[in-house]
C-alpha cells in the first residue's frame, strides 16, 4: 500500500489515504530524526540528544527502543516483507522509497520548474512550482519541540520554500498575470522583509499592473527596511529597476522582470579564488571518488547545498586533497569558486566569519560601501547572492563548526568543502555534512610521493633506505615532503645517510625541523584545554602503540568518567585516533612531540608518578587475568597496588583471555619501558603474567623477548627469586625455539638459584621443564630421572597440580621407552589426580599421553577417544599450541585405522592453528596432508 511521509507542515504519515497514529510527541520526534536522514543510519546517541539534549534519563536507551518499537508497529505493512525501520550497528535506519517524502516531491517539482523557467517555458514552470508550493501545509514539522539540529534543518527548508515562491512569482509575471502575484508577495515580505528578489518581483508586478506609484512606494519601503535592519542600501537589481521605472524605460507588458533578471545575470562577477594546488599529490582515490559522488549530477537534482568535511591530524594532507579535487572539478561550477584560509589553528588570529564574508562579498562584486557591517546582514546578503548560483566554496583550516556555519549557503546548487583538524560532528549532525576522515598514506603512496619529488633512480638504487625513511616519517604526508626536500637538497648524499638520521625516534623531530613539524603540531596543541594538554603530554610517556581510557586515566591520575571528555577532545582534534572502541592510537611523530613537551612541562617527580600509575594499572590488571588463565601455576607476589589507580576487572577466564589478546603488543612495550625507567619489579612481574597467555599459544618469540627483559630487570634488583623465575621461563621459550644450548644454560641456572633459595616448589617446576629439555635432546633416561625427582619434590610441597603433571611426564617417558603398560598406569594416576583438582589443561596433556600409549598398543579406538577429549580440553583452555600437537597425533591414529578423511580433517585443523601462530611446525602438518593425498591417489585437501 502506498505510504507518504509528510514533513512540510505538522508531521504526518498517510497510508492508503488514511492517517497513521504516530504516538507520543517523543516518538514523533524519533521519526522526524529518521526522516531527516532517510536510508542512513542514525545513531542512538543522536536520537538521545534530540529528545533530551544533554540531560537524558537513565532509561534513555530503553525509551528509544520503546519508541522505535511503537513506530515499527505503526508503519508495519503486511504486504511488505522488509521492515521500515532497520536496526544497524549502534542505531536505526528508516527505509524510504523515492517520492514517499513530500520534501522529495517538493524538491523534484521545484527543480523541474526552474529548468522550465530557464528554458523560457513559463507555463510549465508555473504549473510545477504551484504543485511544489501546494505541498506545504504550514511550517515544517510544526507542533513538535525541535532540537537544534532539526531547527536548523527546518530553517533551511524555509529558505527553499521562499526561493520557490520567488520563482513562482517570476513565472506568473512572465505569463502576464501580475495581479495574481501581488497578494502572495506582500504576504511573503511581511514575514521576510529583507528578501530583495521578492521586492524586485513586487515592484515589477505593481508596475505591470499600472500602479507606478505603488511600485515607487515599494522601493521607498524596502530602502527604509534595509537601512534600519542592515545599514545597507538596496542592491543593484532593485536600484536599476527603480531607475527604469522613474525614467519610463520599462514596458508594462509583464516581460520586463524576466528580461531584467537575465540582464543582471549576464554581468555577474565570476570569482576564481582557488590557490595553487600543492605539487606531488598522490593517492586518496577513495576520498576523491567520494567527493565526486557527493556532488553527483546537481543540475537534475534538488536545490540542496552539498557539504563535505575533510578532517584529520596535522600534516595529513587535508588541504592538498581539497585543492587537488577542487581544481579537478572547477569547470563544473559555472559561477566560479570561493576560497578562504580560516586559520583555525595558525599562529596568528583565526579569521572571523564576518571577515571571511567581507572577502566573499567583495569577490561576488558587491561594492565595499554596500557591504553591511553586522554579521547577520552579511550572512543574509551572501546567501541571497548564492541562492541562484552554482559555485564551489572551499573553507580551509576551520577551527570548528561554529566558524563554518555563517559561511554556508542557505540554498542553491553550491558545493562546500571544509577542511579541519576538528571532527566537525555537529556539522555532520545538523547540516548533513559528509565526513571524510583522512588516514596515513599507504607504503606505496608514500613511495610515490617521494618519487614525485626526488626521481625514481635514487629510490630504486636504495630500496631499504627508502623503506626506513617512510617508516620514520610515519607515512605522514607533511613529514614525507620534508624528507623529500632534505634528499633533493643533498644530491650527493646516499639515501642511507638520511635514513640513518631519521632512525632514532628521539631525533626525528629535529631532523624534520626545517619543515616546521613542531610548529604545525603546536597549533593543535595550543587549542587544547589545560587538562587535555596535560594528558597529551603524558601520553608521551606511554610506550604505545595504543592505549585505553583506563590507561589514560591512570596517566592523568583521575577517574574513568573524568577522562572521557578529555579523550574526546584529543580525538576531536585528531591528536588521538579512536580506531576501535576504547582503543586510542597516537601517531609516532605526535608521540615524540608529546614526549618533548612532557620533558619541559612536567617535573621529574610528576613524570615518575605518572609512569608509576601506568605500570600499576597494567600489572594489577594483568595479574588477576593471569590467575584466571593459568590457575594451576604457582603464583608470584606482586608489588602492592596503588589505591587510586583504575584496574580492569576480570569477570572470568574468557574476559582475561580477551584482555590479554587485545593488550599483548602494549604489554610487551610496557615491560621493556618499565625495565629502563626504574620500575624493574613491574617489568619482571608483568612478564610473568603475560607469559601465562603467551605459552599456551606457542608465542615463543614474544615469551623469549619478555623474559630476557625480565631477567635483566631481576638482576638489576638483585632479586634471586625473580631471576630464577625469569631464567626458567626464558629457558622454556628457548627450548621451544630450538635454542637448546640457551635453554640448557637458563634452566640449569634456575635450578642452582632455586637450590640456593631452598625453594622446592620452584625447583620442581624447573626440573619438570628440564625433563622436557633432556627428552628433546634424546637423553630419555636422564629425562626420566629428572621427572621422578620433580614428582618427589611436588609431593613434598603438596603441589597437587604439579604432582599430576609430573606423573604425566614420567608416564610419557615410559611410553617413549616402549613400556606402554607402565605409561598407562602412571598417566591414569595423573588423570585421577587432575580430575580431583579440576585441572583441565593438565587433563588435556595427560589424555594426549594416554592416546600415544594406546596407539602404540594398537588400541586405536581408545587412542582416538583420548585424543579427541584432549583436543576439547586444550581448546576450552585456549591452549592452541598443544591442541595442534594433539591434532597431529589424532590424525596419525585415524590414518592407521584407514580413515583418511578423518586424518585429513585433523591435520587441516592442526595446519590452520600452526599457520595462525606462525609456527614452522606447519610444514610438517602440510607434508602429512600431501602424503595422505598421494597415498589415496587424490589431492591433499
Amino acid at each position: 500500500m502506498p505510504i507518504h511521509f509528510d514533513l512540510l507542515g505538522p508531521l504526518s504519515v498517510v497510508r492508503d489515504g488514511r492517517p497513521v497514529d504516530l504516538g507520543s510527541v517523543k516518538q514523533r520526534l524519533v521519526l522526524a530524526c529518521l526522516l531527516f536522514r532517510p536510508n542512513e543510519a542514525v545513531s542512538k546517541e543522536r536520537l538521545v540528544t534530540a529528545l533530551w539534549d544533554d540531560q537524558p534519563p537513565a532509561s534513555a536507551n530503553a525509551n528509544i527502543r520503546t519508541y522505535v518499537r511503537g513506530l515499527r508497529q505503526a508503519l508495519h505493512d503486511e504486504a511488505d516483507d522488509q521492515p521500515r525501520i532497520v536496526t544497524t550497528h549502534g542505531g536505526y535506519l528508516l527505509r524510504v522509497e523515492p517520492d514517499e517524502r513530500d520534501l522529495d516531491r517538493f524538491d523534484a517539482a521545484t527543480a523541474r520548474g526552474r529548468e522550465a523557467l530557464t528554458s523560457g517555458d513559463a507555463e510549465r514552470a508555473e504549473a510545477e512550482l504551484v504543485a511544489a508550493l501546494g505541498l506545504w501545509r504550514g511550517r515544517a514539522l510544526a507542533e513538535l519541540p525541535l532540537p537544534p539540529q532539526l531547527s536548523r534543518w527546518v530553517e533551511q527548508l524555509m529558505e527553499r520554500r521562499l526561493l520557490a515562491e520567488e520563482d513562482h512569482a517570476e513565472a506568473k509575471l512572465a505569463l502576464g498575470a501580475p495581479a495574481e502575484v501581488i497578494p502572495r508577495l506582500r504576504a511573503l515580505l511581511d514575514r521576510h522583509p529583507l528578501r530583495q528578489r521578492a521586492w524586485v518581483h513586487l515592484m515589477s508586478a505593481l508596475y505591470a499592473s499600472g500602479d507606478v506609484a505603488g511600485a515607487l512606494a515599494a522601493f521607498r519601503q524596502v530602502r527604509r527596511v534595509l537601512a534600519e535592519e542592515t545599514g545597507m542600501d538596496p542592491g543593484p537589481e532593485l536600484t536599476r529597476l527603480h531607475d527604469d521605472i522613474l525614467h519610463h524605460r520599462r514596458h508594462p507588458d509583464g516581460s520586463s522582470a524576466t528580461v531584467e533578471r537575465v540582464a543582471v545575470s549576464s554581468v555577474r562577477v565570476r570569482p576564481e579564488q582557488l590557490p595553487l594546488v600543492p605539487p606531488g599529490f598522490v593517492g586518496r582515490e577513495l576520498h576523491l571518488s567520494r567527493l565526486d559522488a557527493a556532488v553527483g549530477d546537481r543540475a537534475s537534482g534538488p536545490t540542496t547545498v552539498v557539504i563535505s568535511a575533510v578532517c584529520g591530524m596535522a600534516g595529513i594532507g587535508k588541504t592538498a586533497l581539497a585543492l587537488h579535487w577542487a581544481h579537478r572539478v572547477a569547470d563544473r561550477f559555472p559561477d566560479g569558486q570561493l576560497h578562504v584560509n580560516l586559520r583555525g589553528y595558525d599562529d596568528g588570529e583565526r579569521v572571523a566569519p564576518a571577515d571571511a564574508l567581507l572577502g566573499f562579498l567583495e569577490a561576488l562584486g558587491v561594492p565595499l560601501a554596500r557591504i553591511p557591517s553586522s554579521l547577520d546582514a552579511r550572512i543574509g546578503l551572501y546567501r541571497s547572492l548564492l541562492a541562484s548560483r552554482e559555485m564551489l566554496i572551499v573553507l580551509d583550516n576551520a577551527r570548528d563548526a561554529e566558524q563554518v556555519r555563517p559561511l554556508l549557503p542557505g540554498a542553491g546548487r553550491c558545493v562546500v568543502v571544509v577542511t579541519s583538524r576538528d571532527q566537525l560532528h555537529s556539522l555532520v549532525a545538523a547540516e548533513g555534512a559528509r565526513l571524510l576522515a583522512l588516514d596515513l598514506l599507504t607504503a606505496t603512496e608514500s613511495r610515490n610521493l617521494l618519487r614525485s619529488r626526488i626521481g625514481g633512480d635514487r629510490l630504486d638504487d636504495e630500496p631499504d633506505a627508502v623503506a626506513d625513511m617512510i617508516e620514520a616519517s610515519g607515512r605522514l604526508p607533511l613529514a614525507l615532503s620534508i624528507v623529500a626536500a632534505r634528499v633533493a637538497t643533498r644530491p650527493t648524499f646516499p639515501l642511507e645517510a638520511i635514513a640513518a638520521e631519521l632512525r632514532p625516534p628521539e631525533a626525528r623531530l629535529e631532523v624534520l625541523a626545517d619543515g616546521d613539524v613542531r610548529r604545525v603540531f603546536s597549533w593543535s596543541y595550543r587549542a587544547l584545554s589545560p587538562v587535555a594538554a596535560r594528558l597529551f603530554r603524558l601520553i608521551g610517556l606511554h610506550p604505545g602503540p595504543e592505549l585505553t581510557s583506563a590507561a589514560a586515566a591512570a596517566l592523568l591520575g583521575c577517574s574513568a568518567a573524568a577522562v572521557g571528555p578529555v579523550l574526546k577532545e584529543l580525538t576531536r582534534l585528531h591528536l588521538l585516533t579512536e580506531h576501535r572502541p576504547d582503543r586510542y592510537a597516537c601517531h609516532d611523530l605526535l608521540r615524540s612531540y608529546a614526549a618533548e613537551l612532557t620533558q619541559g612541562a612536567e617535573q621529574g617527580a610528576e613524570r615518575h608518578d605518572a609512569r608509576h600509575r601506568l605500570y600499576d594499572h597494567y600489572l594489577h590488571s594483568a595479574y588477576p587475568a593471569a590467575r584466571l588463565v593459568q590457575p594451576q601455576w604457582t603464583p608470584i607476589t606482586p608489588v602492592p597496588a596503588l589505591g587510586d589507580v583504575i584496574h580492569v576487572p576480570m569477570a572470568d577466564q574468557d574476559a582475561a583471555l580477551a584482555w590479554f589478546s587485545t593488550e599483548r603488543r602494549v604489554l610487551l612495550r610496557v615491560i621493556r619501558q618499565a625495565a629502563t625507567t626504574g620500575f624493574e619489579a613491574y617489568a619482571w612481574q608483568l612478564a610473568w603474567a603475560l607469559t601465562t597467555f603467551l605459552a599456551p599459544r606457542g608465542l615463543w618469540h614474544d615469551q623469549f623477548a619478555a623474559q630476557q627483559v625480565a631477567l635483566q630487570a631481576a638482576e638489576c634488583l638483585g632479586d634471586l627469586n625473580a631471576q630464577a623465575t625469569a631464567s626458567r621461563l626464558l629457558g622454556r621459550a628457548a627450548a621451544r625455539l630450538g635454542q637448546h644450548d640457551t635453554a640448557g644454560d637458563r634452566l640449569e641456572w634456575a635450578i642452582k638459584l632455586y637450590e640456593q633459595l631452598d625453594d622446592e616448589d620452584g625447583l620442581a617446576q624447573t626440573l619438570h621443564n628440564y625433563t622436557e629439555h633432556c627428552f628433546v635432546l634424546g637423553r630419555v633416561d636422564e629425562a626420566l630421572t629428572h621427572g621422578h625427582e620433580a614428582l618427589r619434590l611436588y609431593r613434598r610441597t603438596g603441589n597437587r597440580a604439579g604432582e599430576g603433571r609430573a606423573l604425566n611426564a614420567v608416564g610419557y617417558m615410559h611410553a617413549v621407552r616402549g613400556d606402554y603398560r607402565q605409561a598407562i598406569v602412571d598417566c591414569t594416576a595423573a588423570l585421577t589426580q587432575q580430575r580431583l583438582i579440576d585441572d583441565h589443561n593438565g587433563q588435556a596433556a595427560t589424555l594426549d599421553s594416554l592416546g600415544f600409549a594406546y596407539h602404540a598398543l594398537g588400541d586405536h579406538a581408545r587412542a582416538v577417544s583420548c585424543y579427541e577429549r584432549s583436543v576439547e580440553l586444550f581448546r576450552a583452555s585456549a591452549d592452541r599450541y598443544h591442541q595442534a600437537e594433539t591434532l597431529v597425533r589424532l590424525g596419525e591414529t585415524h590414518a592407521a585405522m584407514g580413515n583418511a578423511e578423518a586424518a585429513a580433517q585433523a591435520w587441516r585443523l592442526a595446519s590452520a592453528i600452526y599457520d595462525d601462530l606462525g609456527d614452522p611446525t606447519v610444514d610438517d602438518a602440510r607434508r602429512r596432508l600431501a602424503g595422505l593425498g598421494q597415498a589415496v591417489g587424490g589431492p591433499p585437501c
